[in-house]
């Protein structure tokens, strides 16, 4: 037997809308203009929405504007949803209308219905419970879903920070194991001057505590909201000191410290601190993805490549080579940063594509952010445990480099002049034999002046 269906209306007319689902016309109407890709809005979108309807209805009822029991009944329906009940019922593509206003709706028609339930109606009448009269009470679509962009994207953030936290003192970790350990450093991949394994290390641990820090000054414009501003900014729709106790009641049921923008019409328009918060991401990503590469090209080998350092084995590598080790999780990073550079790609341009009072490409700005953050922490979580922790240093090779490099000339330089120390390099690569033995064969230098100056702390860091 095929499903039962109800009938709705709307402002276009009739509409069938299956009877056991909670959303209702507007939703359905939406499943059929926009059966783009699948993907629906991320659930800390629809948790920053649900909390928006939670916080306007405590504030409509202390204002006057709603009486207790349809305010108690939408909290309850609120509270239904944010415990993890009904993700079901919020279907709606995230490549939709713009502004947002088909997930929004989808929104209020579902705890529209899970109200009416509650006080004892039937779903889909909206008799007691109205998704526009009640649930969206002094909101609009346009200053609600800037606000939970907003709001899911400082959710989701909490983790990644988190995760960047813990990569940097992984990398730390590793560089202090790895402090002693002297290689040869490399310049346009040529052979340059001695560096310590561990001073690399450290250097990537700094490299992502200065990415964090960009983020977190970024994600601190996210913090004013410009829910109250309704339709244009103006506050149509709205009693006075509903914004001040949105700010109120969202900064109470979240943890977060909101404050109202100062320009309404100006947090409705402006896409800033979402293009900001993108820039941070695309920088991780960016540095990231760098770093990624070292890794790789240091444990490239295990017995062609420079194979300095050795990486944890996840997987067998090949499906036709024997034995092939890849370095899997580094290629996921690297991966998962191409698609967070692609995503800020589509938040820039749709930044600037708002016009007037309104920027109606929130949806897809809204869907990338959530993206970027979620697969950046869980990447670097999964780098920092699988790969990161378990990286093993060949400390004879890196000596053996560190011995034969053409770099050494550089500190031997001061020594015995720069003409001097390009000749003993320039025999030392044509007869294959290392700087140190011509310059002994010379008489240059002594074996305990030698010693002296190559002394890896001397040469790594000469301000000692």
């Amino acid at each position: 037997m095929g499903k039962t269906n109800r009938t709705e209306n709307d402002s276009l007319g009739n509409v069938s809308v299956p009877a056991d689902v909670y959303y209702g016309a507007q939703t359905a109407r939406a499943l059929v203009n926009f059966p783009i890709s699948g993907l629906k809005s991320h659930p800390k979108m629809v948790q920053a929405v649900i909390l928006i309807k939670k916080a306007a209805a405590q504030a409509n009822h202390k204002l006057g504007g709603l009486e207790k029991r349809k305010s108690d009944a939408i909290v309850t329906a609120c509270d239904k949803v944010l415990a993890g009940g009904f993700q079901d019922q919020f279907v709606v593509d995230v490549f939709q209308m713009g502004a947002g206003t088909a997930f929004h709706m989808n929104c209020n028609e579902v705890l529209a219905n899970l109200a009416e339930e509650i006080l004892g109606g039937k779903r889909g009448r909206y008799q007691l419970i109205h998704p526009n009269d009640d649930v969206n009470m002094g909101q609009s679509t346009n200053d609600v879903f800037p606000t939970a962009i907003r709001m899911s994207t400082l959710f989701l953030l909490e983790g990644l920070i988190d995760a960047l936290k813990n990569i940097e003192r992984s990398f730390l970790s590793k560089a202090k194991e790895f402090d002693q350990v002297l290689k040869s450093g490399r310049t346009h991949l040529q052979d340059a001057a001695p560096i310590r394994l561990g001073q690399e290390f450290r250097a990537y641990s700094r490299t992502l505590t200065g990415c964090r820090n960009f983020l977190e000054q970024a994600a601190r414009s996210l913090l004013e909201l410009g829910i109250g501003g309704s339709a244009v900014g103006t506050g149509i729709n709205t009693p006075v000191g509903y914004a001040e106790s949105m700010i109120k009641n969202l900064s109470r049921l979240t943890g977060f410290k909101f404050k109202g923008s100062q320009d309404l019409r100006e947090a409705m328009q402006s896409m800033r601190p979402m293009a900001e918060v993108s820039a941070a991401l695309r920088n991780i990503a960016l540095e990231m993805n760098r770093i990624a590469n070292d890794l790789r090209l240091l444990s490239s080998g295990p017995k062609t490549g420079l194979a300095e350092i050795k990486l944890p084995a996840v997987a067998p590598g090949s499906s036709i080579m024997p034995g092939k080790v890849n370095p899997s999780m580094l290629e996921m990073m690297n991966m998962v940063c191409y698609q967070v550079i692609g995503c800020d790609h589509t938040v820039s341009g749709a930044v600037q594509a708002g016009q007037l009072e309104l920027n109606v490409m929130m949806p897809v700005i809204a869907f990338n952010l959530c993206f970027m953050v979620e697969i950046l922490t869980n990447a670097l979580k999964q780098v920092k445990t699988r790969c990161i922790e378990g990286i093993e240093a060949n400390v004879e090779v890196c000596q053996e480099y560190a011995e034969k490099s053409m770099g050494l000339a550089a500190a031997l330089s001061p020594y015995i002049g720069y003409s001097q120390a390009a000749e003993v390099a320039k025999r030392s690569l044509e007869e294959g034999r290392p700087l140190i033995e011509i310059v002994l064969e010379k008489g240059w230098l002594t074996k305990k002046e030698i010693k002296d100056i190559l002394d890896p702390k001397k040469m790594t860091e000469p301000n000692l």
